[in-house]
C-alpha cells in the first residue's frame, strides 16, 4: 500500500484573469498558477474553496493595494538551484525590480543570469514569490508565465501603492 498524497485546490478570479491555487493537504501552498477559463485539474485533486480561503483572502488584500508581503505556509517543489533562485525572489522588496543579473549576484553566482531567468521561469508559485520583480537588465520587461499583462499589472499596482504601504 502507497502513501496517498491529497491535493486540494481553488480556482481564484484575479484582476487581470483566473488563477489556480493548490495546496497540500497540511495547508502548505505549493502552486499558483495562471490559467485560461476554469479548467479543472488531475482528478486525484479534491476541490476544496474554503481550505484555500486564507490564500483568497491575503491575494484579495495585495490586490486591492493594502498587503505588501505574503504570510503563508509554502511548499515549493524543485531542484536545490531552483529554491535558493525562488529564496531570492522574495528578497526583492516590493515595488521595487531587479535584473536576472542581479539576482544571479545576490545568490553568488554572477555569471548565472540565463540558469536563474530559466528557474524564475518555472516558479509556480508566483506573485508569492515574485518573480514578476524581476526585469531585463535594459530595464525592459521580460517574460513572465502569465503573461506580459499580468506582469504589467502587478508592476505597476506595486509601484502605486509602494509609498504608501512603506509610510505606514
Amino acid at each position: 500500500m502507497g502513501f496517498v498524497l491529497t491535493i486540494v485546490w481553488a480556482n481564484y478570479v484575479g484582476p487581470v484573469g483566473n488563477l489556480r491555487l493548490a495546496a497540500l493537504e497540511d495547508g502548505a501552498l505549493f502552486r499558483l498558477e495562471f490559467m485560461q477559463g476554469d479548467v479543472a485539474p488531475d482528478d486525484s485533486w479534491t476541490r476544496n474553496d474554503e481550505a484555500l480561503d486564507p490564500v483568497a483572502r491575503q491575494l484579495d488584500e495585495y490586490f486591492s493595494g493594502t498587503r505588501m508581503y505574503f504570510d503563508l505556509v509554502l511548499a515549493p517543489q524543485g531542484t536545490p538551484f531552483q529554491l535558493e533562485v525562488w529564496m531570492a525572489l522574495r528578497s526583492i522588496p516590493y515595488g521595487q525590480t531587479i535584473s536576472y543579473g542581479e539576482q544571479a549576484a545576490r545568490i553568488n553566482r554572477p555569471s548565472a543570469a540565463r540558469a536563474v531567468g530559466g528557474a524564475n521561469g518555472r516558479n509556480a508559485l508566483a506573485i508569492v514569490v515574485p518573480c514578476h520583480r524581476v526585469i531585463g537588465s535594459d530595464g525592459s520587461l521580460t517574460g513572465f508565465g502569465g503573461g506580459m499583462d499580468w506582469k504589467r499589472y502587478l508592476l505597476g499596482l506595486e509601484e502605486a501603492n509602494a509609498a504608501r504601504l512603506v509610510a505606514r
